[in-house]
């Protein structure tokens, strides 16, 4: 293929992509091929001399289509959405096809300056103080890697890096049971050691960290000579939309002279409704912070908005600076390879210019108050039916329920609930576990979902319930 023949087949996938999103809503949301059907039908060697892109295309949907489960299904209901507003999908191309390296303020001039706009954008969409700056990382996992890593190297002195991690003291991270795995990895990979990510009692609704426990946890650890370096705190887990109670933990945190991370992955794109906001009261005063506008404000995967009251500290953590990632003759500029793991970075910053211009923080707005409007009152005709227990309450829109029967088995009859739901087709949604319980969760935050398919969750959950033997 050649640029020539670009220009025919970009018009041709731009139509398939909106006859795409405009009739997603007619397919099974969960992809329905069994395990290695998509494997097998495709050939074990590579293709030595070029083929017809009718052939690639053909190929695509009738191999590649039967095995996608559908992310932007009006009615994915499952772990949290990945969502692909037009707008966001019309930058994301632009962004592919000039393909810019922007790994240093020389490469890509024009990514680095708009991603410091950017990134100021959401810190005021977000009512937070004007001393945070911001980075765009691919993911929260990455996000929460740099802060587990500045924790380590600013209580070792910054010798962590340059020494290795023998000899140096056994350091503690807090946080509580409902962080997400992410945590665990970031602990794994930055050498501190599973078994030093401790894990503080939850305690109310919010099912949030119980702030005494974590000063009795980190006294515990001092007086017992391991060395403690940062809290976890999670504003909106995955599981159940947990929240700990930022201020009191904070409070505790700065007692102890300790780094602190807020991991708002999906929770945090809430916060440009002003009335959300007292769920994280607090966050203005934590070191770093973290949500993901790919989860619910429309912008594509992946975009993760990580947010430092003190860039120079993940700076000190992560930079180097060999002779041929220089920028001469420029002084103030910012590489925002040191600011992540990767030194390659994609132009991620023009998809959220693109949203935040299409639809304005007013249009955002309304959608996630349709969610969290639509989930509670799916919560209410649920709630009214007696042989469903709702388990969570709703945080924000996300709330979770088990199906109860005389005589039946909670955890087999909710396996083989979610199951048959899912094989369905109608809605897709995900398990989670309560206290030990297998629990059903509910989470609306598509961005073309409308309360119709939201309500369809009732009609489907109830009739597949009862209509099990």
């Amino acid at each position: 293929m050649n640029w020539e023949e670009f220009a025919p087949w970009g018009r041709k996938v731009a139509d398939w992509t909106q006859e795409y999103h405009q009739t997603v809503g007619d397919r099974p949301v969960r992809a329905q091929t069994a395990p290695g059907a998509i494997l097998n039908a495709l050939p074990e060697l590579p293709p030595e001399t070029p083929e017809p892109l009718e052939d690639v295309f053909r190929d695509f949907e009738e191999i590649v289509m039967p095995g996608i489960t559908h992310w932007q299904h009006p009615r994915f209901f499952a772990y949290f959405n990945s969502n692909a507003s037009p707008a966001s999908v019309l930058a994301e191309f632009l962004a592919m096809a000039i393909s810019p390296q922007c790994m240093l303020w020389q490469t890509s001039p024009a990514a680095t300056e708009m991603e410091t706009r950017m990134m100021d954008w959401l810190r005021q969409s977000l009512g937070l103080p004007a001393g945070y700056q911001g980075v765009i990382q691919d993911s929260a996992s990455s996000a929460t890697l740099a802060a587990v890593l500045t924790m380590r190297e600013k209580t070792l002195g910054w010798q962590g890096n340059q020494q290795g991690l023998p000899g140096q003291g056994r350091l503690r991270i807090y946080a509580s049971s409902e962080v997400h795995t992410s945590i665990d990895r970031a602990i794994w990979i930055a050498g501190i050691g599973q078994d030093n990510l401790i894990r503080v009692p939850i305690t109310g609704a919010w099912r949030g960290m119980d702030p005494e426990a974590l000063d009795a946890a980190i006294e515990a650890d001092k007086a017992a000579g391991y060395i403690p370096a940062g809290v976890i705190l999670s504003v909106g887990g995955t599981g159940t939309g947990a929240t700990d109670p930022v201020a009191a933990c904070l409070d505790v945190a700065e007692k102890h002279g300790l780094y602190s991370h807020v991991d708002a992955a999906w929770a945090g794109s809430a916060m440009i409704c002003p009335e959300f906001r007292h769920m994280w009261d607090g966050t203005e005063r934590a070191d770093s912070i973290v949500f993901n506008p790919h989860k619910w404000l429309g912008v594509q995967f992946d975009c993760s908005a990580h947010f430092l009251k003190n860039p120079d500290d993940l700076v000190k953590t992560l930079a180097i600076s060999p002779e041929y990632l220089k920028t001469h003759g420029a002084e103030g500029i910012v590489n925002y390879s040191e600011w992540s793991v990767p030194l390659g970075r994609r132009f991620r910053a023009l998809k959220i210019w693109f949203v935040l211009r299409a639809y304005g923080l007013e249009g955002l707005r309304q959608r996630l108050r349709n969610h969290v409007a639509w989930g509670q009152a799916l919560h209410d005709r649920l709630a009214s039916e007696p042989d469903i227990e709702i388990v969570t309450p709703p945080m924000w829109s996300l709330f979770s329920f088990r199906y109860l029967r005389d005589g039946a088995d909670p955890e087999h009859l909710n396996l083989r609930l979610i199951n048959a739901i899912n094989d369905d087709g109608r809605i897709y949604l995900t398990q989670t576990r309560v206290d030990g319980k297998l629990v059903i969760r509910f989470q609306a935050g598509q961005f073309e979902c409308t309360e119709e398919d939201v309500m369809m969750v009732y009609d489907v959950v109830t009739e597949i319930a009862r209509g099990l033997d």
